[in-house]
């Protein structure tokens, strides 16, 4: 059927074949919604990548607290070594 919408094609390579006959059993039906999995799935990734970002946030602001509260053990050597060479992977 003709259409502008993007067409996919899912390969049942050996992982997505166990995922979806494990879904096949519990439906109790060979028929499976692929558009509905999409969805959740992309939902599902979304919470995580969110997630992520979040916890990612929450320990910058953590490191951020402790700078200006100077409580962050600092080797000034280190870091004056640091601001005159700039930094070198050794």
């Amino acid at each position: 059927m003709p259409t502008t919408r993007r067409r996919h094609a899912i390969t049942e390579t050996p992982p997505v074949q166990a995922a979806l006959d494990e879904l096949r059993r519990e439906l109790g039906s060979d028929r499976v919604e692929l558009g509905e999995l999409v969805i959740l799935g992309a939902g599902a990734k979304l919470a995580m990548l969110r997630a992520g970002r979040e916890d990612g946030a929450v320990l910058r602001r953590r490191l951020a607290d402790r700078v200006r509260r100077r409580t962050t053990r600092v080797d000034r050597r280190a870091a004056d070594q640091v601001r005159a060479s700039g930094w070198a992977r050794r």
